[in-house]
């Protein structure tokens, strides 16, 4: 993977962390770059070239790494992170792609219909729009499972409330500034919401609580209200009574009885250094209701 226009900085960030970031802007090569970068340094802190590494944190442009200074030291460290960086191979992402439905209204849709005023266009047009595009997962960050989303289209970008609502639920979809997100808690927040999915990004029930991981790839794919309340215990990972957990949450309703083929199948998965599962739970692709597949 070549790097040059990306030119790495080692900035310590206390006395058990080191950030190595590669540019000034949020771009998508460099993303890439630190994705690629984070997952480098997962194999080779499984296989012990590189030890004391206790935590990494992707971010747009750099790269968090925590570490234990009494088994390795911060220069040590970053001479090895140079080396896995000089390293580093051209080769395709092997982020995953999820279909999201989202049910666009209802008590959620807080400013769809504001929203297309201002555009100047019909809920119908934004819709579309927000729909049509693919996303990617720059990080997550700011509340557990809390994704940034790139690649919103150039008309859709709006600026943030001057004044954050006190609360807004778990799988509120919005849009913020040039980004996209789906609400992974329940809180406060001042993006522009259209809607809602039944989707949890966080739930620490599940054998990995986190659902979406930097590199990862959204389409939102449309539902009414009927298809898109999924059963809450017909998500991935749900656990008995869940139901009562999301009782904030009116658009998770019972699906409609009849539903075929119903039965949970594992997704692709992958394990971090810290030995924290990457297991993932997902419908088929042949119910578009939720899935995910790598290409």
């Amino acid at each position: 993977m070549p790097n040059a226009g990306y030119i790495p900085r080692l900035l310590p960030s206390g006395d058990q962390a080191l950030t190595f970031q590669i540019s000034e802007a949020v771009d998508e090569g460099a993303n890439r770059r630190i994705i690629a970068l984070a997952a480098a340094l997962d194999l080779a802190v499984e296989s012990g070239a590189i030890p004391g590494v206790t935590e990494r944190v992707p971010t747009y442009r750099s790269l968090l790494v925590r570490y234990d200074p009494e088994r390795i030291r911060g220069a040590a460290l970053g001479e090895a992170l140079l080396a896995l960086y000089a390293g580093l191979e051209t080769g395709a992402e092997t982020g995953r792609l999820w279909h999201v439905p989202v049910h666009y209204g209802g008590p959620a849709a807080l400013d769809l219909e504001s929203l297309a005023e201002e555009k100047g266009m019909t809920p119908e047009e934004l819709i579309a729009l927000h729909s049509g595009a693919e996303y990617r997962v720059y990080m997550i960050g700011f509340a557990p499972g809390f994704a940034y989303l790139g690649g919103l289209p150039e008309i859709l970008h709006a600026p943030r409330l001057p004044q954050p609502r006190q609360l807004v639920p778990a799988g509120a979809v919005g849009i913020g500034g040039k980004q996209g997100n789906i609400n992974s808690v329940a809180g406060p927040s001042g993006w522009r919401f259209l809607g809602a999915t039944p989707v949890r990004l966080f739930d620490p029930r599940r054998a990995d609580p986190f659902l979406l991981e930097a590199g990862d790839r959204v389409r939102f794919e449309p539902v009414d209200a009927a298809a898109g309340c999924l059963r809450a215990r017909d998500r991935p990972g749900a656990a008995a009574g869940d139901a009562a957990r999301h009782a904030d949450v009116p658009w998770l309703a019972p699906a409609a009885a009849g539903r075929s083929g119903g039965a949970l199948v594992p997704g692709a998965g992958r394990r971090g250094h810290g030995g924290l599962s990457r297991r993932l739970m997902a419908f088929p692709r042949s119910l578009p209701i939720f899935g995910e597949h790598r290409k």
